[in-house]
């Protein structure tokens, strides 16, 4: 590791142990994280996993049961909310109704006394920086959800804190407009070089937006890295299916690889278990008219989804779950070879499924 990123992870974001029980609910289950400074880290995981929990708990808005929480190398983990330089972006925008946007954003610095010509200041430049200048007048019901959501990020940015959380502030958003604010959000945190933890259960929006991904179930990290990293290889079934579509299959162990429901596949790793699953995903499968020379299995096509750039194929002998380029239509009833190359398949870590 670089000392570069040493130092931006010693000035970021350190989570130790942190444990939160409600009731008999473990909602958090010693949690350890470390967001470097200026990283773009997203908390994913379904509803009930932990993540808003955590969240809070950064925020200061909830006390942990158990752990530690430092940023800057400073602990904060009994400081009130009000003294840490952390500012939220909830999900429901929380935008006051009577008041003008620029009033909306300028509220934190009024509430902390900052002079007025500083007011004016801060906020003409956040809501130059995301297109929102010709609006300082206007109220919160004179704008689209979009713009609504850019007003949330201008009065939380314009507290310049070390660390931005946003709580699923796209999910009320339609699909076209939540795409197109995923990657504004994305350009914005590289622009200014902040921290933003963003927790959604939406895995497009984790994959365009981050640096690093923590993909949560049951109050617990299941597997933590790059985009890239825990797509290409998740640790197992759950992070398997949570991030993208995948092909689950069963296998046992034999020499050279595993013997399955369509045969015996090659692979380039010896699992660690005798009875265990691989995966593999859709638009990894190789789909062609003559036999691969390893890992081919003769299926028939049951059925075909149309997704716009792409076809999803049902095959038998199933479940098998193929992904096609939209150019390639594929009829269902007509029998193809299908390729498991030995480097797409991976090796999960927990037991058949």
């Amino acid at each position: 590791m670089s000392q570069n990123l040493n130092a931006k992870i010693d000035q970021g974001l350190s989570i130790q142990n942190i444990s939160k029980q409600f009731g008999d609910v473990k909602a958090l289950d010693d949690v350890s994280l470390n967001v470097a400074q200026g990283e773009f880290f997203t908390l994913l995981g379904p509803s009930g996993c932990g993540k808003t929990t955590l969240l809070r708990i950064i925020a200061g808005l909830e006390l942990a049961d158990a752990g530690r929480i430092f940023s800057g190398g400073k602990e904060i983990t009994r400081l009130p909310a009000i003294k840490r330089q952390v500012n939220t972006v909830f999900q429901s925008y929380a935008l006051f109704p009577h008041l003008t946007i620029f009033e909306n954003v300028a509220f934190g610095l009024r509430s902390r006394k900052f002079p007025e010509d500083e007011i004016r200041k801060r906020v003409h430049r956040r809501l130059e920086m995301l297109d929102l200048g010709a609006m300082a007048r206007r109220h919160p019901h004179q704008l689209s959800g979009g713009q609504k959501q850019r007003v949330a990020l201008a009065r939380a940015l314009v507290n310049e804190p070390d660390v931005l959380l946003l709580d699923e502030p796209m999910s009320a958003l339609d699909a076209r407009l939540r795409a197109q604010v995923q990657e504004d959000l994305r350009r914005l945190q590289r622009k200014l070089g902040h921290t933003f933890i963003l927790v959604t259960h939406d895995q497009a929006e984790a994959l365009v937006c981050s640096d690093r991904i923590a993909v949560m179930r049951q109050g617990q990290v299941r597997q933590c890295g790059t985009p890239e990293a825990v797509y290409d290889n998740p640790r197992d079934s759950f992070v398997a299916k949570f991030l993208g579509a995948a092909n689950l299959i069963p296998a046992t162990r034999v020499d050279g690889g595993v013997d399955t429901a369509f045969g015996f596949l090659a692979l380039e790793k010896v699992p660690p278990w005798t009875t265990g699953t691989v995966a593999i995903r859709p638009e990894w499968i190789g789909i062609g008219e003559t036999q691969p020379a390893v890992n081919g299995i003769r299926a028939r096509v049951s059925e075909i989804v149309y997704r716009g750039t792409s076809f999803d194929l049902w095959l038998e002998p199933g479940p098998l779950r193929v992904r096609t380029s939209s150019y390639r239509r594929i009829d269902p009833g007509r029998d193809v070879w299908l390729e498991l190359a030995p480097r797409e398949l991976v090796i999960l870590e927990d037991e058949a499924c």
